[in-house]
């Protein structure tokens, strides 16, 4: 082929970096917004916020080259002559502190009083006191700190008398526990884990053997169920472990053999989820009553021993948007407006951005312009983000003025494509702005995406909200008898009396969504 020059004409969407941003910033929470904000704060120096102003600095700026009044020059003087007459030898010098305090002096840390900081506040430790204890100060704070699940099984095999390969062992073990308590490894593959490629087979023996025996200790410990391979042996050990404390001669003896041969049964945990107690009776051969009774048992059990000593970081939501109403009835008002704890408060610093354009261009003044460009972007796309936030947030109210009076059965259906076309934006814009975004109204704390829901079909040609149909699902369930709980077609059937077309697999779905479990478990829960 020969060489030859064509000319195309094309469109494409280029994405500048201050776009990026702004769609970063965009689709962050609000706990991410303050670690960004953080960052560039500590990255960029022509950053800063706005209560970081400091007023003494501020004074100093503007009074930098002021001359030095008449009054200042003489009280200047007079603390030369003190300091001049003063013997600097003895150990009393005297120095007439009330005469500057009368005169006004606030002292500027020039003239050492003394050389020993204990002599500073009444609150100071005496001279020659030791200082605190490390421990003593954070023993209220060490007190509050919870003890995690390892630190409390290695606390009690400190108290057994255990050779040193048996302790190694044990604290092995320990050391291999999952959050809930659980091992998860067989002791063969922990066994492994040890051995080396020249490691024979009886030295892999004898590690599981001590492994074995390790286990037996561990699962003696406390709490009850701590090293349970499944959720079978734990329960058993629970089980075993109350059977002990309460002796031979206890009334729930029976009970406990009854629970105790149930969890010995293969595939126990689906049966128990199933609240299938016939099944469970013809495996275990025992009477019925006495399953149920031993089901009732087990259902008091702790399935994840490690869960009290989980250390859960709680996530307190912050709404980025408050909803408040006024009046009453059908004069209700709902007001619009920015969480301003969560709103950040940044500007360009002035004296940095002042000395900048003061400087001379070259390589290292373009490089500091840049990063003033980038400071400013970084304050407008905040902005942005919150002036979209709370655009769609009015619309999302304004749509939903019926759920903020009347509740969920009064949810409107809304999808994210309606309000892109309201707002004039594109829906993506609208999936960023509802993720991780929540408001505060007077019925509660939502995420934005709550409000939207797709639409079902009603006899009148209209629409309702599916947020609206699991919401009526909710409350006819609640006022079901429990001894004849609704299946999934006769909720179906009540909604289409309302109706509301909507299938018995819908149903189901929504039901599974709000955690109800299906007739039967309900009615075997009673």
């Amino acid at each position: 082929m020969k060489p030859g020059l064509s000319l195309r004409v094309s469109q494409h969407l280029a994405l500048t970096p201050q776009l990026q941003q702004s769609i970063r910033l965009l689709q962050l929470s609000t706990l991410e917004l303050s670690s960004e904000i953080e960052q560039m704060l500590d990255d960029n120096p022509f950053l800063e916020r706005e209560d970081d102003a400091a007023p003494r600095e501020e004074f100093g700026l503007q009074h930098a080259d002021s001359r030095t009044s008449e009054g200042d020059r003489a009280s200047e003087n007079a603390i030369e002559t003190e300091a001049a007459h003063a013997d600097g030898s003895s150990a009393e010098a005297e120095f007439d502190s009330d005469s500057l305090a009368t005169e006004g002096w606030d002292g500027d840390g020039s003239v050492e009083v003394s050389a020993d900081d204990g002599e500073w506040g009444g609150d100071a430790p005496a001279r020659g006191a030791q200082a605190p204890d490390e421990d003593e100060l954070d023993a209220g704070d060490r007190a509050e700190a919870p003890e995690s699940l390892t630190a409390h099984l290695h606390q009690q095999a400190l108290a057994l008398r255990l050779s040193p390969e048996d302790a190694a062992a044990l604290r092995f073990l320990i050391e291999s526990l999952n959050d809930d308590g659980y091992l998860e490894d067989s002791l063969a593959q922990l066994a492994a884990t040890l051995m080396d490629d020249d490691d024979d087979v009886d030295q892999m023996e004898e590690a599981v053997h001590r492994f074995t025996l390790a286990l037996k200790l561990l699962q003696s410990l406390d709490p009850p169920g701590v090293g349970a391979r499944h959720l079978a042996e734990c329960l058993g050990l629970q089980l075993r472990e109350r059977r002990r404390a309460l002796g031979s001669s206890a009334d729930e003896s029976d009970c406990l053999a009854a629970a105790l041969k149930v969890c010995a049964q293969h595939g126990v945990i689906d049966l128990l989820a199933k609240r299938d107690a016939k099944r469970l009776a013809v495996l275990t051969e025992l009477p019925e009553p006495d399953v149920r009774a031993a089901m009732q048992l087990i259902a008091t059990l702790e399935p994840k021993p490690g869960r009290r000593f989980a250390d859960v970081e709680r996530n307190i939501v912050v709404p980025d948007v408050i909803v408040s109403v006024s009046g009453s009835g059908a004069q209700q008002r709902f007001r619009v407006q920015l969480n301003p704890d969560v709103m950040p408060r940044l500007r360009v610093h002035d004296v940095y951005a002042s000395a900048l354009r003061g400087g001379k261009g070259g390589e290292h003044h373009q490089a500091l312009a840049q990063r003033l460009q980038e400071a400013r972007w970084f304050i407008k796309n905040i902005q942005q983000r919150f002036d979209t936030i709370l655009r769609v947030s009015q619309a999302i109210v304004e749509r939903q003025k019926s759920f903020f009076i009347h509740g969920d059965l009064a949810m409107r259906p809304m999808v994210q494509r309606e309000l892109a076309d309201e707002l004039g934006v594109h829906e993506s814009t609208i999936s960023r702005v509802t993720t991780a975004k929540y408001m505060a109204t007077p019925r509660g704390t939502y995420e934005l995406k709550y409000f939207f829901g797709s639409a079902l079909g009603t006899e009148s040609g209209g629409n309702a909200s599916s947020t609206a149909v699991r919401a009526l699902i909710k409350q006819l369930i609640g006022a079901e008898n429990p001894a004849k709980p609704l299946s999934d077609n006769q909720l179906a059937e009540m909604l289409k009396e309302q109706g509301i077309d909507c299938a018995r697999r819908t149903v189901a779905k929504y039901r599974e969504s709000l955690r109800i479990p299906v007739a039967s478990l309900r009615r075997a829960a009673q």
